[in-house]
């Protein structure tokens, strides 16, 4: 769920060096719920939480949440933003001690990869049984402007189309940003844990195609990766209510692909570049990345590869600010002296913090 809209950065085209043919893009485009630039408290990654009892709630008046969108994590969604769980203003803080969430976030965001894949219709689920107690549908999906943004924040409402359901014993949950129309129930709706409740959508305050999730007990937002407690930040005991582990990944790929253009950000949330063949009369062959959650000091390196198997271009270089989206990308000119030929190219990404590799991708394209 957003909160401030930010321009995007635009993105520059620098040579390689001195050579005129191949090209290196590499762009660092913000994302909160809406794009803006981290602040400087990503400067540096997080320390790393100090290790806490995880325990799941057996407490059978607490729910045992499931996730809340039929998708598999870390194949065809992800986890964007967690709950912001620093109680100082201006300053954000994961339950993990990272940094992928902003500043009074409320919920959990589960993200899809771009609009083309919202149009083919990604369910939104209940996350446990309860009675539906208030729904909103008909608000329009576009990524939100900042006329938009100050529209919606006017008329209160953010959450775009969702609904909120009664779990019993003071616990609700919200959904946040269904697409326009899908909405399934009404109030007083009975749903079991997993039932659908609409689409995930681009509706409210949002600028990519994601379901928000709030838990909240007694009216107080309840973390689901800690559970129901009065302490703050992140080195408290942890006790889950998701009735499966989920993996903490702060940093994971969103797409890749190629395009014959330099990508922009609308291009990528809009699900352009799903091509798998090319016209070898193009202008230039474009390899392209989009990740989220990469911190200062991350090492990226991206290789072409030609039909014939040649390498001809091997680039490293250090990331120098922190995003919580980021966008980079290489490429070949198509000139006289060398051309853009027929055959299988091929592109290989990879970002590492540390000795780690945090993200390995390698994609393919076919010229014709």
């Amino acid at each position: 769920m957003n909160r401030n809209y930010c321009q995007s950065r635009s993105i520059a085209l620098r040579l390689a060096g001195k050579v005129p043919i191949v090209f290196l893009i590499l762009s660092s485009i913000a994302l909160t719920g809406c794009d803006r630039r981290d602040r400087s408290t990503l400067a540096s990654p997080p320390p790393n939480p100090t290790p806490q009892a995880q325990k799941t709630a057996a407490d059978p008046t607490i729910p045992n949440l499931g996730i809340p969108i039929d998708c598999e994590l870390d194949r065809d969604c992800y986890i964007m933003h967690y709950v912001d769980r620093d109680p100082d203003p201006n300053e954000e803080l994961d339950f993990n001690c990272g940094r992928q969430t902003y500043d009074t976030h409320k919920g959990t965001d589960f993200g899809i990869p771009d609009e083309r894949a919202m149009a083919e219709g990604v369910a939104v689920l209940a996350a446990a049984d309860g009675t539906v107690l208030r729904v909103r549908d008909g608000q329009p999906d576009r990524r939100a402007t900042a006329d938009q943004i100050e529209e919606v924040e006017a008329q209160q409402t953010e959450c775009g189309n969702g609904m909120v359901i009664d779990h019993g014993n003071g616990w609700e949950t919200q959904y946040c940003h269904l697409r326009n129309g899908s909405v399934a129930v009404q109030p007083g709706t009975q749903v079991k844990k997993g039932d659908v409740l609409g689409l995930v959508g681009l509706s409210g305050k949002t600028q990519f195609p994601h379901v928000h999730l709030s838990v909240r007990h007694n009216g107080e937002v309840v973390d689901p990766f800690v559970g129901d407690t009065q302490e703050s930040g992140c080195q408290v005991t942890r006790n889950p209510m998701w009735d499966r582990p989920l993996a903490y990944d702060p940093t994971g790929l969103i797409r890749a692909g190629f395009s014959t253009v330099q990508p922009t950000f609308d291009d990528l949330w809009a699900g352009r570049f799903a091509e798998t063949e090319l016209s070898k009369d193009s202008p230039a062959l474009i390899f392209w990345v989009h990740v989220y959650g990469v911190l200062k000091g991350d090492i990226q390196r991206f290789r072409m590869f030609d039909p014939t198997g040649r390498e001809f271009l091997n680039q490293e270089t250090e990331v120098e600010a922190p995003s919580r989206t980021w966008v980079g990308f290489v490429g070949k000119r198509n000139t006289a002296d060398q051309p853009i030929i027929p055959g299988t190219w091929r592109g290989e990404y990879q970002l590492k913090r540390g000795d780690e590799v945090i993200v390995e991708v390698e994609r393919s394209i076919e010229v014709k």
